[in-house]
């Protein structure tokens, strides 16, 4: 839901600025690789002291350039197979980094094991959700379910979440709560998101097999 109507809304917006870019020279491939190494700054540098605010401010300024360097893709006609593999493979960095700034945070001064393991774990499944997907296309299957909580949820709810968190730097009392909660929600949603995409894999896979038989046997006769 959020990548299909939150993406054509920032998409519009940021259409001026993927122009401009252009206009400067600046390849697609250029601002994925920024964008990247932007959110993996912030989340590396600022989460793991705590500093949950500024970190997500700067991880989020940097999170656009993944709806940018598409824009810029499109606009110059070069929409590829490598963009694509190059974009999603940086995504799971980025995505990494988040959630390994948490697990640092929780292993460090926020001195909390088990939010440390949920934290791992919510970086561990998001990769395997990613998989399970691209796996299953790899060998012709379909994949058709989405899931529970795909990336953009992923992102947008641990986002806001330590954001709103980091206010507690400002004297917000209570709020710093938020965090663990957001986590507890990504583990969960994605736990449910990897249950429905085996499950469908699985499916498909028998459906797949038992056509395939039942050619066969209709060319035999």
């Amino acid at each position: 839901m959020l990548n299909k109507y939150a993406r054509a809304f920032f998409t519009r917006v940021l259409t001026p600025f993927a122009t401009f870019l252009i206009r400067r020279g600046v390849s697609p491939d250029t601002v994925t690789l920024i964008g990247t190494a932007g959110v993996v700054a912030g989340a590396l540098v600022f989460y793991p002291r705590g500093e949950f605010f500024w970190g997500t401010v700067v991880i989020t300024l940097f999170v656009f350039s993944d709806l940018v360097d598409g824009n810029m893709a499109r606009q110059l006609g070069r929409s590829s197979r490598w963009g694509a593999f190059l974009d999603s493979t940086l995504d799971r960095v980025a995505d990494g980094a988040i959630f390994g700034g948490f697990a640092l945070w929780y292993a460090g001064g926020g001195d909390d094991n088990v939010l440390c393991a949920v934290s791992i774990f919510c970086l561990a499944s998001g990769q395997v959700v990613s998989y399970t997907k691209a796996r299953g296309e790899s060998i012709g299957l379909p994949v058709a379910v989405n899931g529970l909580v795909e990336r953009a949820e992923r992102l947008v709810i641990s986002l806001v979440a330590a954001g709103f968190a980091g206010l507690h730097e400002f004297g917000v009392p209570g709020i710093q709560y938020l965090l663990p909660v957001a986590l507890w929600i990504v583990a969960v949603g994605s736990l449910v998101t990897l249950i429905q995409r085996v499950v469908t894999v699985r499916r498909e896979s028998a459906e797949a097999e038992a056509e395939a038989a039942g050619h066969g046997s209709g060319a035999a006769s």
